[in-house]
């Protein structure tokens, strides 16, 4: 029993749209000029903003192609690594004292592995891998050396007193830290 029986009040019918329209008043030409600038104005902020963010996109993926140039042989250089520590290895098993006495055939396969491991330096040095400083009495700096040890020596304590392992880097990355034994000073 519910009541859905229409009145036609007057006030219960709904205002016709042109009756409506007719009752607003027409804005004036500064208020339409206004409205208008003030959306220009927001529309010419959003362009900026837009253009903005396309732009550090643009940055953004410049230097993520660069790095990745610069980087791309990073893993392949961490696994020569390994070569050039054999190399060097090689090199150091026969003192100095030792290398006159060697046959022909001795000094020709030594002579060819001083190529080789010079060559490899001259190959890593083209592509930005190159060998971290790591000097006895050099500074030690924890970024780019990994000390293994601390022994009493001739040099500062703090610094670099002998080097295991020499480190190596690709750009500003590390690829390798140099293995080291830091200074603890004068023995007394």
């Amino acid at each position: 029993m519910s009541d859905t029986s229409n009145t036609g009040d007057a006030a219960d019918l709904e205002t016709p749209p042109e009756a409506a329209a007719a009752e607003a008043p027409a804005p004036s030409p500064e208020e339409v000029i206004a409205k208008l600038e003030a959306e220009k104005e927001e529309l010419r902020m959003q362009y900026v903003r837009l253009y903005a963010d396309l732009d550090n996109t643009r940055k953004r993926a410049d230097r993520e192609v660069s790095e990745a140039r610069v980087y791309a042989i990073g893993k392949f250089a961490g696994d020569l690594l390994n070569v050039a520590d054999n190399l060097a290895r090689a090199l150091s098993a026969l003192p100095d004292a030792d290398r006159g006495t060697l046959t022909e055939a001795g000094k020709n396969l030594l002579g060819g592995i001083e190529m080789t491991q010079k060559e490899l330096h001259t190959v890593f040095t083209r592509h930005n891998v190159l060998q971290i400083d790591a000097e006895p009495g050099g500074t030690f700096d924890p970024n780019v050396h990994q000390a293994v040890a601390q022994i009493p020596s001739e040099h500062p304590a703090g610094t670099i007193a002998q080097l295991f392992q020499p480190g190596w880097r690709i750009g500003e990355r590390t690829l390798r830290a140099a293995m080291v034994a830091v200074s603890l000073g004068q023995a007394n």
